[in-house]
């Protein structure tokens, strides 16, 4: 957002660092026995690669360190740091051994960087390229480009699909199956396996969102009819393999969610399906498509309970701007298809129809009441997070998938 440097470190042995707070013994290490007292254990000071200890003791290590340079943890994600140096702001993101660093000075950062190093073991990566499977390409114009093509080769290697014909969309508009349609498969550890790769894939790629949560309600019991929604979802891939996401450095800072559900849409359960997506500007954050927890009398109880879902993730990524020295110039703004949804919001006469909700979900009207949040009526075809909801025709979902800002690299 801010069109800051990213730098990538990446921890040498991190394993090794921890301190271990439990005593843990191992056997003599084969080469290195005693042979005065062969029946002898050791006992460990710091912890060692396959202990079930080492990771926490290596996160521990290594966040007790940081306050020393002046870091803050967030209190809203745990794996975030943020140094404040005058009208400087260092910001240190954390997983498990890999790190990545940003922030508005390149000569604190570069300060940064020495001061783990001479604490740590550290080899620098130099600029961010590769996280975690996501592939990062910085663009001319000072955009940043976020995809997963290598990931997307290597699942599609995978399934044995790499030679499959492409289609435009991941699901079949109005597609609804019963769980034990067709016949069970006699070995699901394939279908689970694709099933919770494709979810990793939804990281940058929330065109798939729905597809891919829609084919996890059958993890217990797939079978051959569940196997061609995946294989649907792997088609798409084939011809937008190199489809991600594109973010750009603006001064706008607003904070914009659509949220949207799809009435009853599971015909085994009766229950309907979330879908939102926040904005920072126009980049998209956070999305999600999910089953919901119950079942829903109206489809106004339906969009009430993902609009509430869509203002509790808007909360969230609101305190973690502030934990990052980031204010919101304006109320955030959420847009919602369902003019009763919206009355619900604000006006607390109409209350007896959703008293038998959870209170939890009342929370977004105390927000909207206080002027904490805004929301505002949208047309049902500028509905962004229709995409998220349910299977559409290719036209449509081209359209949603263009304001999602999902691209290709040029």
């Amino acid at each position: 957002m801010q069109g800051w440097e990213l730098r990538q470190l990446d921890v040498k042995n991190a394993f090794l660092h921890g301190e271990l707070q439990e005593e843990v013994f191992m056997k003599q290490p084969q080469g290195f026995q005693n042979p005065q007292h062969p029946n002898h254990v050791c006992k460990l000071l710091k912890s060692l690669y396959g202990l079930k200890q080492a990771p926490r003791a290596c996160n521990a290590k290594f966040t007790s360190y940081l306050p020393s340079l002046d870091f803050q943890s967030s209190h809203s994600d745990p794996s975030l740091f943020v140094k404040v140096c005058g009208n400087d702001v260092v910001i240190l993101l954390l997983y498990v051994d890999d790190i990545i660093i940003t922030g508005s000075s390149s000569f604190l950062i570069q300060q940064v960087i020495a001061e783990l190093s001479s604490a740590f073991d550290m080899k620098d990566m130099g600029k961010l390229t590769y996280f975690l499977g996501l592939q990062i390409t910085y663009k001319d114009n000072g955009d940043i480009f976020i995809n997963q093509s290598k990931y997307v080769t290597d699942l599609l290697h995978k399934a044995g699909m790499i030679n499959c014909r492409p289609c435009s969309t991941p699901s079949k508009p109005h597609t609804q199956l019963l769980k034990d349609e067709g016949e069970p498969l006699a070995d699901p550890t394939v279908y689970r396996s694709l099933v919770g790769a494709l979810q990793y894939l939804t990281f940058t790629r929330p065109d798939i969102a729905y597809a891919v949560n829609y084919a996890c309600q059958f993890m217990t019991t797939p079978t051959e009819a569940h196997v061609c929604l995946v294989k649907r979802i792997l088609r798409y891939l084939k011809g937008t393999w190199q489809c991600g996401l594109t973010y750009s450095a603006q001064a706008n800072m607003d904070l914009l969610a659509y949220s949207d559900a799809d009435w009853a849409a599971d015909i085994n359960t009766r229950r309907s399906t979330t879908g939102y997506i926040v904005f920072l500007g126009s980049n998209p954050v956070s999305w999600q498509s999910k089953k919901q927890g119950s079942v829903s009398r109206s489809s106004t109880e339906a969009e009430y309970k993902a609009l509430a879902n869509a203002a509790a993730d808007v909360a969230w990524i609101r305190l973690v701007l502030k934990d990052l020295h980031m204010f919101l110039p304006s109320v955030p703004l959420v847009h919602c298809d369902n003019l009763s949804t919206l009355a619900l919001c604000s006006n607390p006469v109409f209350h007896t129809r959703i008293k038998h909700l959870d209170t939890d979900f009342h929370f977004v009207r105390e927000r909207v009441q206080k002027g904490d949040l805004q929301v505002q009526y949208i047309p049902t075809e500028a509905q962004i997070a229709d995409v998220l909801t349910k299977g559409l025709h290719s036209p449509l979902f081209v359209h949603h998938c263009s304001n999602l800002r999902l691209g290709y690299p040029s």
